[in-house]
Parts: structure tokens; C-alpha cells; sequence
């Protein structure tokens, strides 16, 4: 059985370089920092949500009624999963897998559907089936890195069915080209969205959900009082600005020529599957169990990729890094993969040695 609760941070332990969770390093900036301490002060009332609403709602031109602030991303998961009784969830694969963690605790039927390396990890959208009421993607898709074109996601929508369209990192893609953040034409659509990758909140958990009305207002219900903390709230409204939106575009701008870095520095036993939009690679290694524990002997961690449906051991996920960072990292794979033992079946013989 996959364990659908397995993450990147299982990876980390002290000494080891992180390329296993997809936080933009050094995060967050000062002036963020500055802004949780001020919230951290004022945090002896009840938490007060209306700026940070007001601005969230702002940021996407979409009425306050169809925005819903979260204890980050994963929380509307679980409230989607408690609020709506689908009677035939679709999950594609592979994926982030708390959303179909979230639909089994609660007791929702799920079918995967498991997206091929040879066609790209793209999605057709024809290949959804038809009486599906409850749809789960990511865009750009964690672990594959690969972004779906809107138009493609939009195809999914329809009346009597949820799309849950999960754009953690879609702010990792300069423009956001792809985002159905501001569609208000597509009936069921909920877009979930975090501030964790970008901006390095991952310990704050903020993020938030946007779609109508009425299934928003389903998703509070399941709500307890005061679900996002002071400091988070203070998060939502600092990084929805004008200002903030420019400085992560133009992070994610940056993030284009690391990755860049990285894909070019990576030795030829390294493939990488899908076209990478996003802040990690995919990349398939042979004897990817033995590959995985020598990088964690020569400091690195990176994430397995056995845990995502779809995938196996010889898949792992690289986190963009800076491109001094990333060469290092790519000097100690290519070392690990040439020490790779030799079949006993075709090693050679004394004979063929002399």
C-alpha cells in the first residue's frame, strides 16, 4: 500500500543539504520576518481575518464570498473531502497525495488515474471519466514539475462535478500563464492555493481556496472558530500586495535559470521525465534505493519517489537549488552512479581480464 502520508521532510536529517523539500531557500525575507514578528505581538486577541480576506480576494479580482482563508493548503483538502458526499472522486496521478489521503479518512470511493512518462505526465482530458464528480489535480503537478495547459483543466469542468485544481506552485511559473486562480466561468471549480513554496511558511501553514460561493461556504462549515493563526493572516495579506506578487515573479524568474543549471548539470544516468516548469525536477536512476541512501552518505537529500502512485524507487525528486548548489549536488550523483556494481552476469571473466 502507498503510503499517501509520506513527505519530503521525512528526508531531512542534520548535516544533509535539502533538494528533498520544495521550499524557495532563504525564506522568508526580511521584511516578512518583520511582519510575522509585529503579528507574534499582536497575537493575544482572537485572530481578525477581514484584511488579509479583503486582500486575498483582491489579489485574484474575485468577490469576498468566493475566497476561503486555510491553515495552508492541506486543510482544504480535508474540508473538501468532509463536505462533499462524491460518490465517484478521480485523482490524478502522480500527484500530490494528501488529497486522496484526505477523500479515504473520509471515507469518499477514489480512482487513479495514473498519467505515463512516456506521454509527458500530460493529461488528456478525455481520458477522465465521464461520471466522475469529483476531480483532484495539481498545476504544475508535484512530483513531475509539469504544467497542464488551462484550457486542458478547463475542459474538465462541468456542472454537477468539483474540479480541484491544487496550485501550491504555481507561482513558482513566472506569469502564472497557466492559472485558473481568476476563472469564475467554470461551474465547480475550486482552486487551492499556499504561500508555503515561495515565500518559506511551510511552519506557518497559510494558504487559502477560491470558488463559488456556495461550495466555499460548504468548505467553512467544516470549519472550526479561528482556523488561521494571527501571524498567518498578517502572511496572507503582506504577500497578496502588488509589491510581493512583482518580487515572487520576479523569484520565479530566477528560479528559470537554476533550474537550467541543474537540468545541465545532471550526469547522463540521470533521466528527466516531463518538461520541469516548476522549483524540482523528476528524474529516474538506475537502482534508485541504493542511489537515494549513498546521496544521504554524501550529504544530500532528496525525495523518493516510491511514495507517489504511479512511481517507484528509481524515481527521485529534485529540489532547484542555486546553480553552485546544484552542480555539487550533480558531481556527487555522477560519482554514485559510476560506482555502480556490476551485474555478476556480466562482469567479466578472468579470461576476458588477462
Amino acid at each position: 500500500m502507498t503510503d499517501l502520508r509520506h513527505h519530503g521532510d521525512a528526508e531531512l536529517a542534520p548535516g544533509l543539504v535539502d533538494l528533498a523539500v520544495n521550499v524557495r531557500a532563504g525564506t522568508p525575507p526580511a521584511w516578512l520576518r518583520a511582519v510575522l514578528h509585529e503579528a507574534v505581538d499582536a497575537s493575544a486577541g482572537y485572530p481578525d481575518p477581514r484584511a488579509a480576506h479583503a486582500a486575498v480576494a483582491a489579489a485574484h479580482g474575485r468577490d469576498p464570498a468566493e475566497v476561503l482563508l486555510t491553515a495552508g493548503a492541506a486543510e482544504a483538502f480535508t474540508l473538501l473531502a468532509r463536505a462533499v458526499t462524491a460518490r465517484h472522486a478521480v485523482v490524478v496521478h502522480p500527484s500530490f497525495t494528501e488529497p486522496e489521503a484526505a477523500l479515504r479518512a473520509a471515507g469518499r470511493p477514489v480512482t487513479r488515474l495514473l498519467l505515463d512518462a512516456a506521454d509527458g505526465y500530460r493529461l488528456d482530458p478525455a481520458a477522465v471519466p465521464h461520471d466522475a464528480d469529483l476531480v483532484v489535480i495539481g498545476n504544475p503537478t508535484n512530483p513531475t514539475s509539469v504544467l497542464h495547459p488551462a484550457g486542458a483543466l478547463a475542459a474538465l469542468a462541468r456542472p454537477g462535478r468539483v474540479l480541484l485544481v491544487d496550485e501550491a506552485f504555481a507561482d513558482t511559473v513566472p506569469g502564472e500563464p497557466e492559472s485558473l486562480a481568476g476563472r469564475t466561468d467554470l461551474p465547480g471549480l475550486l482552486v487551492v492555493r499556499s504561500l508555503t513554496k515561495t515565500w518559506g511558511l511551510a511552519g506557518l501553514r497559510v494558504g487559502y481556496a477560491l470558488g463559488p460561493a456556495e461550495l466555499i461556504a460548504a468548505l467553512a462549515e467544516q470549519q472550526p472558530h479561528w482556523p488561521v493563526s494571527t501571524p498567518a493572516l498578517a502572511a496572507l495579506a503582506a504577500c497578496t500586495t502588488p509589491g510581493a506578487r512583482a518580487e515572487a515573479d520576479a523569484a520565479a524568474t530566477e528560479l528559470v535559470a537554476s533550474r537550467a543549471a541543474l537540468l545541465d548539470a545532471l550526469p547522463p544516468g540521470a533521466v528527466v521525465l516531463g518538461e520541469p516548469r516548476s522549483s524540482f525536477v523528476l528524474v529516474r536512476v538506475p537502482d534508485g534505493e541504493r542511489v537515494r541512501r549513498a546521496l544521504r552518505d554524501h550529504g544530500w537529500a532528496v525525495r523518493r519517489g516510491d511514495t507517489f502512485p504511479g512511481l517507484s524507487p528509481d524515481h527521485l525528486r529534485i529540489a532547484v537549488r542555486d546553480p553552485g548548489t546544484s552542480r555539487a549536488f550533480a558531481a556527487a550523483l555522477a560519482e554514485i552512479l559510476a560506482a555502480a556494481p556490476v551485474p555478476a552476469s556480466t562482469a567479466p571473466t578472468r579470461e576476458e581480464t588477462g
